[in-house]
């Protein structure tokens, strides 16, 4: 009797034990499944922090050719790209934003490329972007991603002026492969 019960008393003490390490692990699922949230929501292709009709923020930028830009300077439908160097993704679709631009946008003036980076590293995208868009390279302080709330990259917004005049967010998705691409 004396075996039975500590056999007992051993499975017992396994099965507690098994319960108590369980309630462990369905914690830590459930803050990785946070983290997982967290880190979804900045991942490329997501839509941005700012939402369509928000005006976008103020700021003052000097772009590669040596133009000042500001809010205002966005006049119109103007197209918008926020870029990284360290980006994989971005690799790939700043050839396909330029040739977006060239066909869709409607020159030079209506769009703007923000390269988030080192002016060294920025440079094959600035080469890249130049010739169809106002190339803006952050290598410190970034504020024109702050004005539109950048989170990831890239980003593509449209911007356009709504009727008291103020630069608001048209569209925080935009499509490089609709047909408007072969037009």
């Amino acid at each position: 009797m004396p075996v039975l019960t500590a056999a007992v008393v051993l499975v017992g003490t396994l099965c507690t034990l098994d319960l108590i390490l369980t309630l462990g692990v369905i914690k830590r699922l459930r803050d990785h499944g946070t983290l997982l949230t967290k880190l979804a929501d900045n991942a490329p292709g997501r839509p941005p922090v700012i939402e369509v009709g928000e005006e976008v923020g103020e700021f003052t930028a000097v772009t590669v050719d040596g133009d000042v830009l500001t809010r205002e300077s966005l006049t119109g439908d103007t197209l918008v790209a926020f870029f990284s160097p360290n980006c994989a993704p971005c690799h790939e679709m700043v050839p396909k934003f330029a040739a977006y631009a060239r066909a869709v946008a409607g020159g030079r003036g209506r769009v703007l490329a923000v390269v988030v980076g080192t002016t060294d590293r920025a440079r094959g995208q600035v080469a890249e972007l130049a010739p169809v868009a106002r190339v803006v390279v952050e290598n410190g302080d970034p504020v024109v991603a702050e004005a539109f709330k950048v989170r990831g990259f890239p980003t593509l917004l449209r911007v356009t002026q709504d009727r008291d005049g103020r630069q608001v967010i048209a569209g925080n998705r935009v499509d490089l492969d609709s047909p408007a691409v072969a037009a």
